[in-house]
């Protein structure tokens, strides 16, 4: 991990693109503002934990389906005539 300090209104930069300015320092809490392109999604770390979560779920759901449908296909209850 990489440790820097910076003050309010001082920045760091991640490849060429992606601009992170320290905006406020208060008590504990400290304000960012991060300058990327709109190609590139920026979340809080417990809302992308989230959204991975919910779409591991969600293509569990998917192959589960999947597979009760081979299921029925093998047995014939599908497409037959």
């Amino acid at each position: 991990m990489l440790i820097l300090s910076r003050k309010p209104n001082e920045s760091l930069m991640i490849g060429d693109n992606i601009e992170v300015v320290v905006l406020e320092v208060k008590g504990d809490q400290v304000k960012l503002g991060i300058k990327a392109p709109k190609r590139i999604s920026v979340y809080r770390k417990e809302i992308y934990e989230n959204i991975q979560r919910e779409n591991l779920e969600a293509s569990k759901v998917t192959l589960n389906a999947l597979d009760s449908l081979k299921k029925l296909h093998r047995g014939g209850e599908i497409g037959g005539s």
